[in-house]
């Protein structure tokens, strides 16, 4: 399964920015789909994720200002960070679990640089 992640950026405090991650290859399922981030000097930590059922969960540090959905359709997912904050800056991966003829599969992105600076 390969992820191919879009929308990287710099970005002004305050200003929004669309990341996207789409899924390709060969699967029977996918499961939960999300987005980590790693900052400067960070361990990788969970933003927002969603569930085959569309359940979300999101950091406590992104609650209200990030939304994440999926489009199960195309086999994408999509964080919309609105009010970005300087300790945003980070680089953000998409990640995906399924299931690939019979076997679990747990697959990440090569990663994508959110700057957030004035």
């Amino acid at each position: 399964v390969q992820l191919v992640e879009s929308g990287r950026g710099l970005v002004q405090p305050g200003g929004s920015l669309r990341l996207s991650c789409a899924a390709s290859g060969s699967f029977s399922r996918i499961s939960d789909m999300g987005w980590y981030r790693q900052g400067p000097g960070k361990q990788r930590e969970l933003v927002a994720e969603i569930t085959g059922g569309s359940s979300t969960r999101y950091a406590d540090s992104v609650k209200g200002r990030f939304t994440i959905s999926r489009d199960n359709a195309n086999f994408m997912l999509v964080l919309q960070m609105n009010s970005l904050k300087p300790e945003d800056t980070a680089v953000y991966y998409c990640n995906v679990r399924g299931v690939r003829l019979g076997v679990p599969f747990d697959s990440w992105g090569q990663g994508t640089q959110v700057t957030v600076s004035s």
